[in-house]
């Protein structure tokens, strides 16, 4: 695929990033497209490999590698190279039905299975899925496309993230006559309140949610099911119901002073800067602002970076971020973490490059547990105590005498999901498993509950958007033959 001789002659050259000191000021997204003829440049890369691993998602070791929902990468690296644009995005939306997003916030494990990655830097697949599909609206080629026939069946979706929308999509595509429901006062879920602006434009967002409308989609914002309508309700009116409420339960840190004022869950900063964002470019003030104070981040994932992004932009007065795990090494280990797993060396993302310029150095600090948070005489955060950890069989065990206080003024937990939130499951009587998710099995995704199905976070745990997607379409193709007797989805 591609030019046969491209990975010789081309470097790898990914879209760029706007100057930090630039982008820091505002809320536009941070990535810049490349010109065309570096994008069919780097379509040339894609290798005549065989066996394209790239497009084979599974996981190895506790990492994703390869793409989850099998984008047929090759082909549309081919089309990019040969200026055959709107070739390219059909390819790109037989398997995918939001390329918009995963090019812009997917971490690329098809980089990671790519071939060409076992002895030179990868085919840059994110950066020319973006391309694609960004091309494709500006020249009009993404319209609503409403089913010819509808089937006269009716399904409830609970939820509007990735993984309900791609759920949605695929049942209408189908036929069906699909409502979608959403707690929030608008449609897209961790999509539109979890990542932040920089990463994810939300008129992106809206744009899809417009056509997902206009082809038939009906969507009901403000309705928490299990609370504005009780989830039994939804069996006596729809003929399925998919369960895509998403892992929205935090982990916690329940230690001495967590009830002080200035900690906050990350989703509770992030969702709140992102909705006072758009409902008044932050002039309500209906949001926690870092402004001037000493916040740190407790975590290390991609929530943590945002958080860091997000205090910069408000203009903190420092930023740092703990992990309680180990640094990662710099270069990838061949022999321990070898190609096509993912690779897990350092990486630095957008938020830890701005803080980097801005503040001088890495705000990172790993291996650093936090055992308090010390507050004043009226209830307000002052300070963490943390201390230094050596993992032992795989347990975190303090050091002694590394025992340290650190002034702050804001403290954001970023460490990750436990679940789904319980009135659902409960009302409808959905069984659990033993991590707190809806108990449904991969590519069959069905319920103990008769017609309830369940797929994304809510039932995988805490993961990617591209995984969201992938359980999306699976569920619709199950909900589908069990509505029809066979399917047409993939």
């Amino acid at each position: 695929m591609g030019k046969p001789t491209g990975f010789l002659e081309f470097v790898r050259q990914s879209n760029p990033m706007r100057p930090e000191e630039e982008r820091v000021k505002d809320w536009d997204e941070v990535y810049i497209l490349r010109d065309e003829q570096t994008c069919r440049e780097q379509g040339a890369r894609c290798m005549d490999c065989g066996v394209p691993f790239c497009h084979r998602g599974e996981m190895m070791q506790g990492g994703a590698s390869g793409c989850p929902i099998n984008n047929l990468i090759p082909e549309w690296n081919d089309l990019v190279y040969r200026n055959r644009w709107k070739e390219a995005l059909d390819r790109l939306h037989h398997t995918n039905n939001f390329p918009e997003f995963t090019g812009r916030v997917c971490p690329a494990p098809c980089e990671a299975g790519c071939v060409l990655s076992i002895n030179e830097p990868a085919v840059t697949i994110h950066d020319n899925e973006r391309t694609i599909i960004d091309k494709g609206f500006e020249n009009g080629w993404v319209v609503p496309e409403p089913p010819e026939v509808r089937t006269g069946k009716k399904v409830a979706v609970v939820g509007s993230g990735p993984a309900g929308l791609a759920c949605a999509a695929q049942l209408n595509k189908a036929g069906h006559n699909v409502t979608v429901y959403e707690r929030a006062d608008r449609i897209g879920g961790l999509l539109m309140y979890g990542i932040p602006n920089m990463k994810l434009d939300k008129e992106v967002v809206q744009r899809r949610v417009d056509i997902l409308a206009a082809e038939g989609i009906v969507f009901k914002t403000g309705v928490e099911v299990g609370k504005d309508v009780k989830a039994d309700e939804l069996t006596k009116q729809f003929d399925a119901v998919v369960l895509t409420t998403g892992a929205t339960k935090p982990r916690d840190l329940p230690v001495e002073g967590r009830d002080l004022n200035g900690v906050y869950f990350a989703m509770e900063f992030l969702h709140a800067n992102t909705k006072s964002l758009l409902d008044s470019k932050l002039e309500d003030g209906n949001y926690i602002s870092a402004k001037g104070k000493k916040v740190i981040v407790i975590g290390g994932g991609d929530t943590g970076t945002d958080c860091v992004g997000t205090s910069l932009r408000h203009g903190c007065e420092k930023v740092t971020q703990l992990e309680i795990m180990p640094k990662p090494e710099a270069d990838r280990n061949r022999v321990s973490n070898p190609w096509p797993q993912w690779p897990a060396n350092l990486k630095t993302d957008y938020g830890q490059k701005e803080a980097i310029k801005l503040q001088g150095s890495d705000p990172r600090n790993f291996s650093v547990m936090t055992t308090k948070f010390e507050g004043d005489a009226d209830g307000n955060l002052v300070a963490i105590h943390t201390v230094e950890v050596e993992w032992v069989d795989r347990k975190p065990v303090p050091v002694e005498g590394t025992e340290k206080r650190t002034e702050a003024d804001l403290v954001l937990l970023a460490m990750g999901f436990l679940g789904p939130e319980d009135p659902v499951a409960e009302q409808l009587g959905v069984e659990r498993d033993g991590r707190s998710n809806y108990k449904a099995e991969h590519e069959i995704y069905k319920t103990n509950v008769d017609g309830i199905f369940a797929a994304g976070d809510s039932r995988r745990g805490q993961s990617l958007v591209v995984w969201a997607i992938n359980e999306g379409r699976g569920a619709a193709r199950e909900v589908d033959l069990y509505l029809m007797g066979d399917t047409v989805l993939p």
